[in-house]
């Protein structure tokens, strides 16, 4: 069968948490030069196995192009494209919260484009906070080796700012401030239920800007 993906993008691998998952024995750069899907997989594996969280990258819709019916009980696809999601990446539950979010890399230096986003995704998010979830986007400079979440209420800001003829980008110093810096870290790889934490805490408190 033939599957087209969309902008050279690749099919979702298959992890073993017993196998593919990073060991105490094995160095923190051993696995430089991942993807951020690849990262984010990883410790969501990791978050799965110790019961901590149930996070899932959400499954690319497929569109059929070709199908045979060599039986009237079987169909057999010949021909099939891999459609761009919807909405965000991934979704899940944690500690009883709605989490949503999705993952962008740029080779950009000191800027994030906030091309990358399509408005459909900010309406996506904008939704989920309205409705108490919580929402973020994973950046990583690759050329930085660098990864940060930065809540969905922060871009919102941005991208309103651009909608009214504002910067088309974010810069890294902003995220920085705005931000939390993912650290690489063994297990897991990103560690970024920790900046979840500071935002629930956050939302008791009544200062989390998405209530």
């Amino acid at each position: 069968m033939t599957i087209h993906y969309p902008n050279g993008q690749h099919p979702m691998q298959s992890y073993h948490v017993n196998h593919d998952l990073p060991t105490p024995h094995q160095s923190i750069y051993a696995k430089r030069g991942m993807s951020l899907e690849d990262e984010i997989n990883h410790s969501n594996q990791y978050y799965l196995a110790n019961h901590i969280a149930v996070i899932h990258k959400k499954p690319t819709p497929i569109q059929l192009v070709k199908v045979d019916y060599p039986k009237r009980s079987a169909a057999v696809i010949r021909e099939a494209y891999f459609r761009r999601p919807s909405t965000t990446d991934y979704n899940g539950i944690y500690k009883g919260h709605y989490i949503d979010f999705d993952a962008k890399e740029t080779r950009n230096r000191r800027s994030f484009p906030l091309k990358n986003f399509h408005p459909h995704q900010i309406n996506h998010m904008r939704e989920c906070v309205n409705q108490g979830g919580i929402c973020f986007a994973f950046i990583k400079f690759t050329e930085l080796d660098l990864v940060y979440l930065l809540p969905a209420t922060i871009l919102f800001h941005y991208w309103d700012q651009q909608e009214q003829g504002g910067r088309k980008s974010i810069r890294l110093t902003d995220i920085q401030q705005a931000g939390f810096q993912i650290e690489y870290r063994l297990n897991p790889r990103l560690p970024y239920l920790e900046a979840v934490d500071q935002i629930i805490a956050a939302k008791r408190k009544g200062v989390y800007h998405g209530q």
